[in-house]
């Protein structure tokens, strides 16, 4: 098996001022661990933006930029998405395929909108994932709290067989790429 792992929004705008994710410090501490592991197992990493016309994620905006301890290096593939979905009108399957990708682990914000509605497109696509448990973030709903619904999609996606592929949320320290 080979395994990508997929950084999703972590964005200037997402980590710092008003739309700053929940416990964001400790999530990019543990997306940071991650990147290192993936690096070293020589899988690829790829980076992905929002871009959000007219929004704090509006392309080449001090918003949309990287966040500020998030690290990188030449070698990740940088992807950008207009939708929550980071497969929809991108290559990025495309991408995976050449590679011979078949396994994923994704980590990013927000937890709610693009790390579930990527992670089940992975599975729809028939990619097993490891959510990086400790790895994605969101905001309060007013609903729900950040840390509630993180807690949630972790168990939400891990319950989810229908796909065929399954999704396993794991701690950063546990992620292991094939």
């Amino acid at each position: 098996m080979k395994t990508a792992l997929l950084i999703i929004d972590v964005q200037q705008a997402l980590c710092y001022g008003e739309y700053a994710a929940w416990d964001i410090s400790r999530i990019l501490a543990n997306i940071n661990t991650v990147s290192v592991k993936a690096r070293a197992a020589g899988a690829p990493v790829f980076l992905i933006q929002h871009d959000e016309p007219g929004g704090p994620l509006q392309a080449d905006s001090a918003g949309w930029q990287l966040a500020d301890g998030l690290e990188t290096a030449a070698t990740d593939i940088r992807l950008r998405k207009q939708a929550s979905d980071s497969f929809h009108n991108t290559d990025l399957h495309a991408q995976l395929q050449q590679r011979g990708i078949d396994r994923l682990v994704i980590c990013g914000l927000q937890s709610d909108f693009c790390v579930d509605t990527t992670t089940r497109r992975a599975m729809a696509h028939g990619y097993p994932v490891q959510l990086v448990a400790d790895g994605h973030s969101t905001l309060d709903n007013g609903v729900l709290t950040a840390q509630q619904i993180a807690a949630h999609h972790n168990a939400t996606l891990s319950n989810l067989s229908s796909f065929g592929p399954r999704t396993r949320a794991v701690p950063a320290t546990q992620v292991e790429f094939a």
